[in-house]
């Protein structure tokens, strides 16, 4: 993606309202909100969003099926429309300064070295997927290697699906997708995973999803219809479990590298890492607020997008309570 407006001098840059960092659906709905406030806004954007490999966004009202790279260039539009600003590449330092303010420093691209000062800084650069170490899962992720029943599980209905089973969270994905297919499988790999117990047995065994135990050597795929298309999982001991579509459970980690110094607290569950925000997004860090994927790993698009609308409604009403207009 392009930039929507011109580069910042360093020396003559203006003392921004809100810097926003992500320019995802929680960062852009942000800017927005701010910019109808008539705030001065910047979003920087390396234009990498998580979900590009998807065919589509799914679950978000009146954009149902809406390429990923179409709704960004859309917010991006809205956000220019309105005065806010866009810059291609993504904030590689940031401190705070005496007098509470934020100073960025930018990587990358035509806008590298670039320095913005901002008086509130939003997180909203997502998050990244850690796979599992499986040869061929992270080249068809996306397609027919998925993770979320909301996310694509209409678009793989009556198929046959296997489930990796290396995640605390791979029994709970197995019983979601039974709701999608008949033909639902689980890869018990207890080199990766936890293993069954005998509760997770039984709730697999009631919804007729049946349990291979092995370790995944890898996928394998055949040419078909002028395509690959992915056919099963070879385990080590080479039997190959047929499948049209792998399940598998991510870690999910906040893209939290940069900001860290500014002393955020991260907290984690069994989905992976975050940004400890209120539900409003206000974090531990006076100034500093977090929305989507950075504070909430399951967020979809349309939560996302309502995170960054109401963080960005908070940050107006505390810099009006503070006089600044």
């Amino acid at each position: 993606m392009t930039s929507t407006s011109s580069t910042h001098k360093t020396s003559e840059a203006p003392l921004l309202d809100v810097l926003v960092a992500g320019g995802g659906a929680a960062g852009l709905a942000a800017a927005v909100t701010l910019a109808r406030s008539r705030r001065s806004v910047t979003v920087v954007d390396s234009g990498q969003p998580r979900n590009a490999p998807a065919e589509g966004v799914h679950a978000l009202l009146g954009r149902e099926g809406i390429s990923p790279a179409e709704l960004l260039a859309a917010g991006r539009s809205e956000v220019a429309g309105y005065g806010g600003e866009v810059l291609d590449g993504e904030i590689a330092a940031v401190r705070r300064l005496e007098e509470g303010l934020f100073e960025a420093t930018l990587g990358g691209g035509a806008h590298e070295g670039t320095v913005l000062t901002a008086r509130r800084l939003l997180i909203a650069t997502g998050l990244r997927d850690e796979l599992p170490d499986v040869p061929g899962l992270a080249e068809r992720w996306g397609r027919d290697v998925i993770h979320c029943p909301y996310c694509h599980g209409w678009e793989v209905r009556d198929r046959s699906i296997l489930v990796l089973g290396t995640s605390p969270n791979s029994v709970h994905q197995a019983l979601l997708f039974s709701q999608l297919s008949a033909d639902v499988r689980f890869l018990e790999d207890t080199a990766q995973g936890p293993g069954l117990d005998a509760d997770q047995a039984r709730m697999l065994a009631s919804r007729g999803i049946e349990v291979t135990a092995g370790a995944a050597a890898g996928l394998e795929t055949a040419a078909r219809g002028g395509e690959d298309r992915l056919v099963g999982v070879r385990l080590t001991d080479g039997e190959l479990l047929p499948a049209e579509v792998v399940v598998v459970a991510t870690r999910m980690l906040a893209r939290t590298e940069a900001f860290e110094p500014l002393g955020l607290r991260l907290e984690e569950n069994p989905m992976g890492r975050f940004i400890a925000a209120e539900a409003m997004g206000r974090t531990t860090v006076p100034g500093v607020w977090a929305a989507g994927n950075s504070a909430d790993l399951s967020a979809q698009v349309g939560a996302a997008a309502a995170a960054g609308t109401m963080a960005a409604a908070q940050i107006n009403a505390e810099l009006v309570m503070e006089g600044l207009v």
